[in-house]
């Protein structure tokens, strides 16, 4: 452990490594702190309501990073390791809040307790995931060599590198837009994922189906097949295995409540709200 954390000092990755410590942390504390607030524990602090106005986390999250990213900025040059660790720690604070209701920002809804919620928790273990890879010396994009962008002079590899990168931040953003969060920035370090995830069919809840498939019934229903398949297995473990705690798990009884759980969670993404206002438009005219 005493070799990796002086490999890591040696590579100047310390910051990075203060970032996932802030980062857990405000995590945990802010999960901590919702949870205490929804069971209305008397002597926790409650949200924070300016004039009746529930101010969410993200904002707090927001306001931190932007501050402590500034910062970094500021003392980019003659800043120390120490610097840089200190204000890390409080970017990756940031980064938790925010992180923590990224599906308040990928839905633009408050779906924090709704089964889309969990895209929050997906993002953040991404985000952990990602940066640990970080820690280990794994880079994103690395298959194209950006490193080797200020080295080569020539403007034609220096023009193929930034559109070939470009392509694959493009796959990216689809991936994600897809629902897929894991595909999508573990895809950033290994390039095949990113072409398998842009290439099939979306999750059913995700804005690509919203965008793409509300008006293609077909693929709708193919999306919320494919989304049950990949689910039952989990969901049937779950299951059975409360059934195991509880008494004798019973076959029959585990899939009919595995279909029922299925039918409940695994919902089509509603239209866009130009479409239903069309529509609503065209049955009151």
């Amino acid at each position: 452990m005493e070799r990796w954390l002086h490999h890591v000092s040696d590579e100047g990755r310390i910051p990075l490594l203060f970032f996932l410590v802030g980062f857990i942390v405000g995590f945990a504390f802010i999960r901590f702190s919702v949870r205490m607030i929804r069971a209305q524990v008397s002597w926790w602090p409650g949200n924070v309501t300016p004039g009746g106005h529930h101010v969410h986390h993200v904002v707090f999250g927001v306001v931190c990073m932007l501050v402590s990213g500034v910062a970094m900025i500021a003392v980019y040059v003659d800043g120390t390791q120490t610097t840089g660790a200190v204000l890390a720690t409080f970017f990756g604070i940031g980064a938790a809040l925010v992180l923590d209701e990224f599906a308040l920002i990928f839905y633009l809804e408050d779906v924090y307790w709704a089964e889309q919620g969990r895209t929050s928790v997906d993002a953040v273990f991404v985000a952990v995931a990602a940066t640990i890879m970080l820690l280990f010396g794994l880079k994103p994009l690395e298959f194209f060599d950006v490193a080797g962008f200020r080295e080569d002079a020539n403007v034609g590899v220096r023009v193929l590198i930034v559109v070939l990168a470009a392509l694959n931040l493009l796959l990216a953003a689809i991936v994600l837009a897809k629902g897929k969060i894991w595909t999508g920035l573990v895809g950033l370090f290994f390039l095949p994922l990113l072409l398998i995830g842009a290439i099939r069919l979306s999750r059913p809840g995700a804005p690509w189906a919203r965008w793409r498939y509300t008006r293609r019934p077909k693929r709708m229903a193919k999306a919320l097949r494919r989304e049950k398949n990949l689910r039952r297995p989990v969901v049937r473990a779950k299951i059975w295995m409360q059934d195991a705690i509880a008494g004798t798990p019973d076959a029959e009884h585990v899939r009919a409540v595995t279909e029922d759980v299925l039918d409940r969670v695994v919902q089509p993404a509603p239209p866009p709200s130009s479409s239903r206002t069309d529509r609503e438009h065209v049955t009151t005219g």
